[in-house]
């Protein structure tokens, strides 16, 4: 049987220089993220260059941190393949590991500019969900980050294009387009971050929207992946994700994970669903949410 030629992930080859989609489709993300942040800010009286000097520090400490993240969890192939370790266009950056980079560097840059963290981290919310929705575009370029074995009558049940569908063929075996499921989840996630904010809830509240939102999400489609992280944990813990994740169970199997038994993603996904929770009820309970994420003076119908 022939099979239709998956999308070349090079998209252009100028010499000994290729630029790959992955790396094209991560860049619009960053552009049209700083965009919207920058059109938010303004609403807030902060000034454009405030994110362009912001993004010269967490670009690369997102970048570094994802990239350590995966390379630490799979240090058993880059010990004996140290030249790998930079090769980003190849894929292999964890998400969870970029943010907590973005974060880190975030914090540090808005203390020396003294601008409240939680005002920016509610600001670029919706940027962040909305990279990562477009991210994932660069896994399927890849034809990484997917789900476990399905049929092509499946992929066609759901109304894919043949595009998809094919590049979803990987030596003749279609998998779940878990990237997909994803960035639809992320998308959705957007509409909801835009339509809370016009809400004017508490400082802090949209980022933290946000952590639920997205970790809730990528806790059960993780389980769908066969490529996930992972590492051998206590029993009680691999049962009890397990067990979380059982409702998955009435339309899809779990994908297979080639050792350990707890998936890094799901753990780190559902710790920050209950960290997310709790700041926003302990903030609340305790009166440290005060401030308005739009302060009355200014505008909320821009």
């Amino acid at each position: 049987m022939q099979f239709a030629q998956a999308i070349d992930p090079v998209a252009v080859s100028l010499g000994p220089i290729q630029v790959h989609w992955y790396g094209i489709i991560m860049g619009t993300a960053v552009l049209l993220g700083l965009w919207i942040a920058i059109r938010e800010g303004q609403r807030h009286g902060l000034d454009s260059e405030l994110f362009l000097d912001m993004m010269i520090w967490v670009i690369p400490a997102a970048i570094v941190g994802a990239r350590l993240y995966y390379v630490a969890f799979e240090w058993e192939y880059y010990w004996q393949n140290p030249g790998d370790i930079i090769a980003v266009w190849k894929g292999g950056l964890a998400i969870h590991g970029g943010l907590i980079g973005a974060l880190l560097a975030g914090a540090f840059f808005v203390k020396k500019r003294g601008v409240p963290f939680l005002q920016i981290a509610d600001i670029v919310a919706p940027s962040i969900i909305l990279g990562q929705a477009i991210g994932r575009w660069g896994n399927f370029m890849n034809q990484e980050a997917h789900g476990g074995e399905v049929s092509r009558q499946f992929l066609e049940g759901l109304y894919l294009p043949d595009w998809l569908i094919n590049q979803m063929n990987i030596q003749g075996v279609y998998y779940h387009p878990t990237f997909l499921y994803e960035s639809i989840w992320n998308v959705a996630g957007l509409v909801i971050l835009l339509l809370l904010r016009r809400w004017n809830p508490r400082r802090g509240e949209i980022f933290f929207t946000y952590l639920i939102w997205y970790s809730l999400g990528r806790f059960f489609i993780e389980g769908l992946r066969t490529d996930s992280l992972t590492f051998d944990g206590p029993a009680w813990l691999a049962s009890l994700l397990n067990g979380l994740w059982s409702p998955m169970r009435v339309l899809f199997e779990p994908g297979m994970m080639a050792d350990g038994n707890i998936r890094v993603a799901q753990l780190v996904s559902l710790s920050l669903v209950l960290l997310g929770i709790i700041l926003i009820l302990l903030r609340r309970m305790k009166g440290l949410a005060k401030d308005p994420y739009l302060k009355s003076k200014e505008s909320v119908s821009g």
